[in-house]
């Protein structure tokens, strides 16, 4: 009777349905090896280079910097002109130099959020669905935020302050504090967690990026009281507070406000509170799955992306002005496999790159700024073997354990508990989420050892590149698991 059972519970399910909406884009890719191998050695040479030297290289470059920025300031630029490929390539310059010295640390960070700051104004004049705008943009705030974090890992103990104030955008909405940050109602919360999957979510889509969750602030107007609404894979559309926002890992987030000079905002400062309250009523009133197929047609299910984007919706502004795309046939096929469905959709990363939003603050945990580089290395060497053929297979004798797994987390859902299995996944998603975990633990742990073996070797943290190498060394075809 038992083997009975257990060869029944070994029957495969379904196929997952295929893709259904397709991008046919072409995945951003720097191809500049070179370049970031050359930076390095520029590095080490100005780690034994006289101070009085490097000073004097440094103010030559702060000079190009000041005159390139200037020139961006005083004039609206289309996405192709020479002024910001020059800037960032003078900004990539200056990175290993500042890193060899460290005393100007604090005027880099500086000068990278006034450049910031000026990138999202002109992007409010380009067509952000065209390739050379994406492109542009995302080489500047993802490629100049990689540099300053290089820089910031190169410090003594990787002490620094974990908050980085950049624009003070006007809100009339209610406030509270998150890590030190003044947030209002409204406000977008991109977040970047210490799951796997939070990997998964920042690095699989066609520009790779540094977050994988949105959460949407409310404050009640009477009591102040600030709460997060929220898509989890575990429990759905949810309602969390502060405390348990904080406590749920988070290796860095970013605060982002629609801008004040919205002409919908102009009319009715208060749409933003009116958005955050329109979304946090729809999850008290019933329960709403987590969409694994990220399936904005359908409103019954949100993925994490989509509850910022229902709540702005419905006051007719429309968020995530560079839609998002998943190009790449063979991550589309893994991606698939669980669960999701549209590839033409809404990615938290990409959120960034809307110019109807501000960047407020950004926060880094310090202690975990280079843990979350090891895990976007090491996943993105996974995704690079998935594109080249590798598939992420489960052990069929496994499957039945993992449908009892499943038919006991059914139960806790009923009681609003989180279970092994999360609530949008079946049994065979949740066994390969397991594989996919463990693989990527098995190339973190190989590529951590080469990590610490090249810092004692060389004296300093290896560089984003070489934690992409030693990752892709560490690399084995998968076994059943």
């Amino acid at each position: 009777m038992l083997l009975a059972g257990y060869l029944l519970l070994m029957i495969p399910g379904p196929h997952p349905a295929g893709p259904v909406n397709k991008a046919g884009n072409k995945p951003f890719a720097w191809n500049r090896d070179d370049l970031w191998n050359g930076l390095e050695k520029t590095f080490l040479l100005e780690k034994a280079t006289d101070p009085q030297l490097r000073k004097a290289l440094l103010i030559k470059l702060k000079d190009t910097a000041e005159t390139l920025v200037e020139r961006a300031e005083k004039n609206l630029l289309p996405p192709d002109d020479t002024v910001f490929a020059s800037l960032l390539y003078n900004f990539f310059s200056m990175a290993p130099v500042v890193a060899a010295g460290r005393e100007q640390n604090v005027w880099f960070i500086s000068y990278y959020n006034r450049v910031r700051k000026n990138i999202k104004l002109q992007s409010q004049h380009w067509d952000m669905n065209s390739v050379v705008a994406r492109n542009t943009i995302y080489k500047l705030l993802y490629g100049m935020r990689a540099a300053v974090e290089e820089v910031l890992l190169q410090s003594p103990g990787m002490a620094f302050n974990p908050a980085m104030f950049i624009k003070d955008e006007p809100s009339a909405t209610p406030q509270a504090e998150i890590f030190g940050i003044t947030v209002h109602s409204g406000d977008l919360l991109v977040s970047r967690g210490g799951a796997v999957v939070s990997a998964l979510i920042s690095r699989g889509n066609d520009y790779p990026g540094n977050f994988s969750h949105v959460a949407l602030i409310y404050v009640e107007e009477k009591t102040h009281k600030p709460y997060l609404v929220e898509a989890h894979i575990e429990r759905g559309v949810a309602i969390s507070s502060v405390k348990h926002y904080i406590a749920d890992k988070k290796l860095r987030f970013m605060v982002m406000r629609p801008r004040s000079d919205l002409p919908l905002l102009t009319g009715d400062p208060m749409i933003p509170q009116k958005a955050a309250e329109y979304i946090y009523i729809k999850a008290l009133s019933k329960h709403i799955p987590y969409d694994f197929k990220m399936d904005l047609n359908d409103t019954s299910a949100m993925f994490c992306s989509e509850v910022g984007f229902r709540a702005y919706e419905h006051y007719r502004i429309h968020l995530w002005r560079a839609i998002s795309t998943i190009s790449s046939p063979r991550i589309v096929n893994l991606l698939n496999e669980f669960g999701v469905e549209n590839f033409v959709t809404l990615m938290p990363s990409d959120l960034e790159y809307d110019p109807q939003l501000s960047v407020v603050a950004e926060w880094r945990d310090p202690q975990t700024l280079f843990k979350d580089h090891v895990y976007n290395a090491v996943m993105d060497i996974i995704l690079e073997n998935t594109a080249n053929g590798e598939e992420i297979r489960i052990n069929p004798w496994m499957l039945p354990f993992a449908r009892l797994a499943k038919g006991y987390s059914v139960l806790l859902n009923l009681f609003n508990k989180e279970g092994p299995v999360p609530e949008g996944m079946s049994a065979t998603q949740g066994l390969k989420n397991k594989v996919f975990e463990n693989l990527h633990a098995q190339i973190r742990q190989k590529t951590e050892l080469k990590i610490k073996q090249f810092i004692e070797k060389n004296g300093y943290v290896p560089p984003y590149w070489q934690i992409l190498a030693m990752a892709r060394e560490s690399y084995q075809p998968q076994i059943l698991m």
